[in-house]
């Protein structure tokens, strides 16, 4: 079965509206085709922006997620929207990176989930955030953490 027949992927192969918040944001998931392996799988969002609720200025932040499927996986076009519904959303840090995990958590229930938000500074101070749950299979490593720029294969 290829992706453009699995019925439940509303939003991959399909022109989708941006969702105009997070709470509107449609994460979708698909069967883990490896149910029986223990693996990691990561999505670094290098391009995530949110507003300050205080001052409506732009934050800027790295997203990397971490995470063991369990019996799903989050499908990456809905995750891309989920991310992009934070650009006009006023949250501070703290509030959109346990949000981003929350939700992955909700959709997937995996083994393992890390969401870290590697804020960049305003005011001479960064705030880096880190929400994990679950437990990472014992033979599996996580990749270091760094702010990154995209980079588009191998460096």
């Amino acid at each position: 079965m290829t992706w453009n027949e699995k019925p439940e992927l509303t939003q991959l192969g399909h022109y989708v509206e941006l969702p105009k918040t997070p709470q509107e944001a449609i994460l979708e998931t698909f069967a883990n085709p490896h149910p029986g392996t223990d693996y990691v799988v990561r999505l670094t969002a290098p391009e995530f922006t949110s507003i300050c609720p205080i001052t409506g200025q732009p934050d800027f932040a790295t997203i990397i997620v971490d995470y063991a499927p369990d019996r799903r996986l989050v499908e990456s076009k809905s995750f891309k929207f989920f991310v992009a519904s934070f650009r006009n959303h006023g949250a501070f840090h703290e509030d959109c990176t346990v949000y981003v995990h929350k939700r992955l958590d909700e959709v997937m229930k995996p083994k393992y989930l890390r969401v870290v938000g590697l804020w960049y500074a305003r005011g001479g101070i960064s705030i880096d955030v880190v929400m994990q749950s679950g437990s990472l299979p014992h033979n599996c490593t996580l990749l270091p953490l760094e702010k990154t720029t995209y980079r588009g294969g191998r460096e």
